[in-house]
């Protein structure tokens, strides 16, 4: 079997979705060649990440409340018109009585349908959480072997000029290694549907990704947690700022503090 149609065929593989002869084919070839186990091993560990930290949303209680009440009330005005429609027909022949509660049945429908409908439209994420859903899976996707930088240095000389042509602002880049954060190197990314520059750096075994993209906004640091991470956004001097790692909160805060007091201090002519 060839690499390439043996790379088409590595979700399928992953999600159980190959026939049985299929899938004995492609693992007696990923068997032979390392580099699309390799690959494989990739996407399994990458499914396995989203399965174990993947983010469902619940509608809140308050919402599915209010649902619940406005179908009741709807059940009760529709019952109330069901009774008012057999009055006024009274005496009429019985077949046809049963057409009431057809009416009755579909408008019910419809009104349960709307109603699951704005509850999906309710408690779906806001941009703010999409984006930082977006960050989680950047990072998950980092951590993977050899995925953390497309330039790995220490070298802010040689990761800086890295960028240039590849994006069409140039992105801060400081080495704290002095501060206890060394920088690991960087790379292109994808978040908010446009390229963005991704600076990886250390703290003892601990990976920190900070993000960097322009936006003329001026907003302080905040931090959220998502999934077991902590997560600093924060818009200065032109760029927008979202830093992630699994250190701790205050830790990542110090990191935050000495990176925009560099980048201040190197910006001053």
């Amino acid at each position: 079997m060839e690499c390439k149609e043996s790379r088409r065929k590595l979700s399928a593989l992953a999600d159980g979705e190959l026939d049985a002869q299929a899938a004995a084919q492609l693992r007696q070839h990923l068997d032979r060649c390392p580099d699309c186990a390799r690959a494989s091993a990739q996407i399994q560990a990458l499914r396995a990440a989203v399965g174990t930290h993947g983010t469902r949303h619940t509608a809140p209680a308050a919402l599915r409340q209010r649902l619940q009440g406005a179908l009741r009330d709807e059940v009760k005005g529709k019952k109330q018109e069901v009774q008012e429609e057999k009055e006024v027909h009274r005496g009429r022949h019985w077949a046809r009585l049963p057409w009431a509660w057809i009416n009755f049945g579909v408008a019910s429908a419809s009104t349960a349908a709307l109603a699951v409908t704005l509850a999906l439209y309710l408690s779906a994420p806001s941009d703010t959480e999409r984006l930082d859903q977006e960050i989680v899976a950047s990072h998950f996707r980092s951590l993977l072997p050899n995925h953390l930088a497309d330039v790995a240095s220490s070298d802010q000389h040689t990761v800086k000029p890295w960028f240039s042509g590849k994006l069409d602002f140039s992105p801060p880049v400081v080495d704290l290694a002095q501060e206890g954060y060394p920088l690991v190197g960087g790379r292109l990314d994808y978040i908010g549907q446009r390229p963005v520059a991704a600076l990886a750096y250390r703290r003892h075994q601990h990976v920190l990704n900070l993000y960097v993209w322009p936006d003329a906004a001026e907003a302080p640091p905040r931090a959220s947690t998502r999934q077991g991470y902590h997560l600093i956004r924060w818009s200065r001097a032109g760029m927008h700022y979202q830093l992630i790692s699994d250190l701790n909160g205050a830790e990542l805060q110090d990191f935050e503090r000495r990176l925009t007091a560099r980048i201040d201090r190197d910006a001053m002519p």
